[in-house]
């Protein structure tokens, strides 16, 4: 039995938005105090004349806080809600100087990206997601990072689709983003989604009671990457994100995040367990007058523990499959299996190694 949802997706509770909220193709509405600006699938983004003024913002703030029964005041002045596919947050006056500022976007239980559109869009090449397909299908733990907004979650959710139709997936998560069995119907799924009585902590360490294949963990923030960790050490797949920008710093910001907790071995445990890290780029350009959003995949490595020594080894984003593909899919970890040099000679390209917290050179990215 689902939780009672007491945010209506009507135009009476949405008003001078709910025409937005409706329209599939809008991802995220933003009101910044004074304009309104859309953001499209297709990653356009506008600033649109609207009915948008201070009494509609009130009012739509008051049947917020009421369905949710929350304050919004100086004393709170940041509201919080949710619906199955909606996130809503609204910003009091007292702290956005601009104005009373709010945000709605949404999480439809479908997958915007798809093969085609993932390279025609320069998002990647056909290689790298050949790579990433077969990194999915051998059963590795992937950590997908970038900044905010970069597309981390969409480009998870779109590999997730690859994992084996048999394996039991798990989804721990704050607000409903993923859909896992929405968009892989008929697949064995629990969704697991957090609140003040069951943390991100307690969450995954029920997990392991549950049996099963694998854990999808919407963001890894603080202290849960311990237990994050040990679920992977018991031979548990994973995919999660995290916010950093640059796949070589995911171990030191595990290890932050951990704070008190990370034991004396959990740097090796990082390198150990987590196979394989891909950053997500977002940039903002304007083409022809128009707003868009530019999302591509930028780096991708793999982590390893080899001979007491921690490496991480970038991949070629541009040549991510390697000369024999089907050596890949029974396991992706041939190249860092390889010394630096061995690794540049036999794939005839350029890569980085760095080891542990060390100095590594730098491959020239592709953008």
């Amino acid at each position: 039995m689902k939780g009672q949802n007491l945010i209506e997706e009507t135009k009476d509770f949405f008003g001078a938005i709910y025409a937005y909220v409706c329209d599939d193709d809008i991802t995220d509405i933003d009101y910044n105090g004074s304009k309104l600006w859309l953001t499209y699938s297709n990653n356009y983004r506008e600033c649109v004349e609207s009915d948008i003024n201070d009494e509609f913002v009130e009012q739509f703030s008051a049947r917020v806080s009421n369905a949710v029964s929350k304050p919004f005041n100086k004393q709170y002045p940041v509201l919080e809600a949710e619906t199955e596919f909606l996130r809503i947050t609204i910003v009091h006056e007292s702290v956005a100087m601009s104005g009373r500022t709010f945000c709605v976007r949404k999480s439809l239980p479908s997958v915007r990206l798809s093969e085609e559109t993932m390279i025609s869009s320069g998002f990647c090449d056909s290689k790298t997601l050949e790579y990433l397909k077969d990194c999915i299908r051998s059963k590795k733990n992937i950590v997908f990072c970038g900044e905010p907004g970069a597309g981390k979650t969409e480009c998870a959710k779109f590999f997730s689709r690859y994992i084996d139709p048999e394996d039991k997936v798990i989804t721990i998560e704050d607000n409903a983003e993923w859909h896992y069995s929405l968009i892989n119907e008929g697949k064995d799924c629990i969704e697991l989604k957090v609140n003040d009585v069951v943390d991100y902590s307690k969450a995954i360490k029920t997990c392991l009671r549950l049996n099963p294949k694998w854990i999808m963990l919407s963001e890894v923030r603080s202290s849960e990457v311990v237990y994050l960790l040990e679920c992977f050490s018991t031979g548990v797949r994973g995919i999660t994100t995290l916010h950093t920008d640059d796949v070589r710093k995911i171990p030191d910001r595990m290890l932050n995040m951990a704070g008190q907790l990370s034991g004396a071995n959990m740097e090796n445990d990082i390198y150990s367990f987590v196979d394989v890290g891909v950053l997500i780029k977002r940039e903002d350009v304007k083409e022809n007058g128009k707003h868009l959003a530019k999302r591509f995949i930028k780096q991708i490595c793999t982590f390893s523990r080899e001979n007491g020594e921690n490496k991480v080894t970038m991949v070629d984003v541009e040549n991510a499959d390697t000369n024999n593909q089907e050596e890949v899919k029974e396991n992706n970890d041939q190249i860092r299996d390889k010394s630096p040099v061995e690794a540049c000679d036999n794939k005839g390209e350029k890569v980085s190694v760095w080891k542990g917290r060390g100095t590594y050179y730098e491959k020239k990215e592709v953008i």
